[in-house]
C-alpha cells in the first residue's frame, strides 16, 4: 500500500494529453515545468520510470524519453544513475539580468524547434552537393533561393516574379547596399523622427544625412512628406510601415496609397523594410504594391523565425539597379552564407517555415496578453509583433528609466536610441522574445511596472 502511494504521489502532476495541444513531449515537459514552478514538484523529488509514466499516460516509451531530455535541457531534472530521475535544484544564475532589449522571436509555441533544425539540415545535407554548400556563390541568391523567395513574398506582394529577387544576409546589409547602390556621399535620406536605428548606422558610415520627417498616430505625414522631397530632393526614403519599430504603429492602407502616390509625383525612391508584417493581424497591402518601380521591399527571416539564418529577400524590379545592388553588396558581404541560404528554401518550400511562423506568432500574442495584464494601463500595444512602444510618465526620462531599470537587472531601450531628429519621444522600447522562458519574462515585466510606479527620487542605486 506504500509503494502504491508512492507512485500516485509522483504522478499527481501528469497532464491530460490534448489532441491539438503540440508535441505530445512537449505537453510532458511543459507540465513538468508547471508542476516545479507552482511547487507540486520539489527539488529532490523523484520522478516515475519512464515505463509507468508511459503506460500512464498511453504514448510510447521514446515520447517519455524526448520529455525527460527536454525537461533536462530546460535544467528541470537531473539523473542520478541506477536511483533515479529527480527534479533539480533550481540553477544559479550568474547574472541577473532580464534583456528585454533585443527584437527576437520569442520560442515558437507548440514547435519542436530543435527537431525542425536537425529535420531541415538532414534534407539539405540529403539532397545538395556537400563541397556546394561550404564554397564561395555568386550574390543574390541561387535559382531554388530566389524561388524560395518570391514564395515568402506571396502574402505580402501577390507572385512575385523570382527573377526580381535578391537574396541578402540579413535585411541590415540590404539597407546598407540600397543606400551604396542608390544615393552619393551626401545625398539626404528621409525618414520618420523615431525609426530603427539600424538606418542611423549605415547612413552615419556612409555619409548620408538623415532629416526627420513629421508622423503621426499613422505614421509619415503625407504632405510634410512631399513637402521634404521638393526642399531637399533626397537620394531615398526609408519606412518601415507595419508594427513600426519602435513605435508599433501598423500604417493604415489610406495613408500607405497617400506616400506612394508622392513617391511617384516626386520621383523619389522608398525602402519599404517590413520585417513584421507576418507577424501582425490583417496588415495593410505593402506601400510597394502601390508604387512598385519606386519601392524596394525588405522582408527578412530574422524577425518571423529565427536571427540565425541570416537571410533577407528583397524585391527589386529593375534590372540596372539590381546589378548596381549587388555590385554594393559583394563590397562587404560577398554572400549569403550557403549553407543557411539552402536550409532557409528548404523549410520554405517544404512548409516548415509556415509551421514555425505560426508558433512564432502564436507566442508573441501570448507574451503581448501578458504585458497588458502586467504593465494595466500603460500598454499601448498592437497586440502583435515583437515589442511594446511604452510612454513613460512626466517623472521618468528614458535614459533615466534605462539606467534605473538596468540597477534592477532589466534592460530596456530608451528612445534616444531611435531618434532622427529634434527631441527624443517620452518613452521606452521593450522587446518581448528575447527572454526564453515565460517566467523571467513575467519577472522582467513586473519589476519594470514596479519601478514605473515609484517616482525617480524614491529610486536609489545600491552603493558597494
Amino acid at each position: 500500500m506504500s509503494q502504491l502511494k508512492t507512485i500516485q504521489d509522483t504522478l499527481h502532476w501528469l497532464p491530460r494529453l490534448a489532441a491539438q495541444g503540440g508535441p505530445r513531449f512537449l505537453q510532458i515537459a511543459d507540465a513538468l515545468q508547471t508542476a516545479v514552478a507552482d511547487g507540486s514538484l520539489k527539488p529532490g523529488d523523484r520522478l516515475p520510470p519512464q515505463r509507468l509514466l508511459a503506460t500512464q499516460l498511453d504514448v510510447d516509451l521514446t515520447t517519455i524519453t524526448r520529455a525527460y531530455d527536454e525537461a533536462r535541457r530546460r535544467n528541470l531534472l537531473e539523473g542520478r544513475g541506477a536511483r533515479g530521475t529527480y527534479v533539480a535544484a533550481p540553477k544559479v544564475e550568474l547574472t541577473a539580468l532580464l534583456d528585454l532589449s533585443m527584437n527576437t522571436p520569442p520560442p515558437p509555441h507548440g514547435v519542436d524547434f530543435d527537431d525542425l533544425l536537425k529535420q531541415g539540415l538532414s534534407q539539405v545535407l540529403m539532397r545538395a552537393d556537400n563541397e556546394l554548400l561550404m564554397t564561395y556563390h555568386l550574390a543574390g541568391g541561387s535559382d531554388s533561393g530566389r524561388k524560395a523567395g518570391a514564395r515568402w513574398l506571396q502574402p505580402m506582394l501577390g507572385h512575385p516574379d523570382s527573377r526580381q529577387v535578391v537574396v541578402c544576409p540579413g535585411a541590415q546589409a540590404a539597407i546598407a547596399a540600397l543606400i551604396l547602390a542608390l544615393t552619393e556621399p551626401g545625398d539626404i535620406i528621409l525618414a520618420e523622427p523615431t525609426t530603427y536605428p539600424g538606418l542611423r548606422a549605415a547612413a552615419a558610415q556612409f555619409g548620408r544625412p538623415i532629416i526627420a520627417v513629421q508622423a503621426d498616430q499613422h505614421g509619415m505625414l503625407p504632405d510634410m512628406l512631399e513637402q521634404a522631397c521638393r526642399q531637399h530632393k533626397p537620394g531615398l526614403v526609408y519606412l518601415n510601415p507595419t508594427l513600426q519599430n519602435p513605435t508599433a504603429i501598423t500604417m493604415p492602407e489610406h495613408r500607405r496609397r497617400e506616400l506612394a502616390s508622392i513617391a511617384r509625383r516626386c520621383n523619389v525612391r522608398i525602402i519599404e523594410d517590413d520585417p513584421y508584417w507576418l507577424l501582425a493581424e490583417a496588415p495593410p497591402p505593402p506601400i510597394a504594391t502601390f508604387a512598385p518601380e519606386q519601392v524596394y521591399y525588405i522582408s527578412t527571416l530574422s524577425k518571423c523565425l529565427t536571427p540565425g539564418l541570416r537571410v533577407a529577400f528583397v524585391l527589386m524590379h529593375d534590372a540596372d539597379q539590381r546589378e548596381r545592388f549587388l555590385a554594393a553588396l559583394r563590397s562587404f558581404a560577398l554572400m549569403t552564407a550557403p549553407l543557411m541560404a539552402a536550409l532557409a528554401t528548404q523549410w520554405i518550400l517544404d512548409g516548415s517555415a509556415d509551421l514555425l511562423l505560426e508558433g512564432v506568432r502564436n507566442e508573441a500574442r501570448l507574451r503581448h496578453r501578458m504585458a497588458r495584464d502586467i504593465l494595466a494601463g500603460r500598454y499601448s500595444g498592437a497586440g502583435d509583433g515583437l515589442h511594446v512602444w511604452l510612454e513613460l510618465p512626466a517623472y521618468w526620462n528614458p535614459s533615466q528609466l534605462a539606467r534605473a531599470a538596468d540597477s534592477e537587472g532589466v534592460a530596456v531601450t530608451p528612445a534616444e536610441a531611435f531618434a532622427t531628429g529634434g527631441g527624443a519621444v517620452n518613452a521606452i522600447r521593450i522587446s518581448l522574445g528575447s527572454i526564453k522562458d515565460r517566467g523571467r519574462l513575467q519577472a522582467g515585466l513586473q519589476r519594470l511596472s514596479h519601478l514605473l510606479a515609484r517616482r525617480p527620487d524614491t529610486f536609489y542605486a545600491a552603493v558597494v
